[in-house]
């Protein structure tokens, strides 16, 4: 039976980094571990990954408000829908073997961002790696 922690961490690389290589999604695993196991952030996966305000809609459900979210598929406005199983059964293989082994490819980092973008935080931050598209970072 899937756990659930395994399964939000997978929807996490499956959304975040599913075209990018083995260590570009390890990597970003990493960096909802190193949150995870931070004083500054949700102590569970699925906390870390569904980070941010949400409304409760008409309907009962918990929503999160557009763009302000820590991971950006989680509340785009988007489909969260798994659209290639056979890729995210793999993730899933992959996302719990980060999260039940101590393999940090990020040296420690707790955020990350394409390489495309620039946000206003990053020039606050030391970079610890880049990895294809993504450039990692911590205090």
């Amino acid at each position: 039976e899937a756990d659930p922690q395994i399964v939000c961490l997978a929807q996490n690389i499956y959304h975040e980094a599913r075209n990018e290589s083995t260590a570009g999604k390890i990597a970003v695993a990493n960096v909802v571990m190193n949150r995870k196991n931070s004083d500054a952030f949700p102590n569970t996966v699925c906390e870390v990954v569904y980070e941010g305000p949400h409304y409760i809609n008409a309907q009962g459900n918990m929503i999160p408000y557009k763009n302000r979210c820590q991971f950006s598929w989680y509340c785009d406005g988007k489909s969260d829908k798994i659209l290639n199983q056979k890729k995210y059964d793999e993730l899933y293989i992959l996302a719990n073997f980060v999260y039940k082994n101590n393999v940090d490819l990020t040296d420690g980092a707790l955020f990350y961002h394409a390489d495309y973008v620039e946000p206003e935080w990053s020039k606050r931050l030391k970079v610890t790696a880049k990895i294809d598209t993504h450039i990692f970072y911590r205090q």
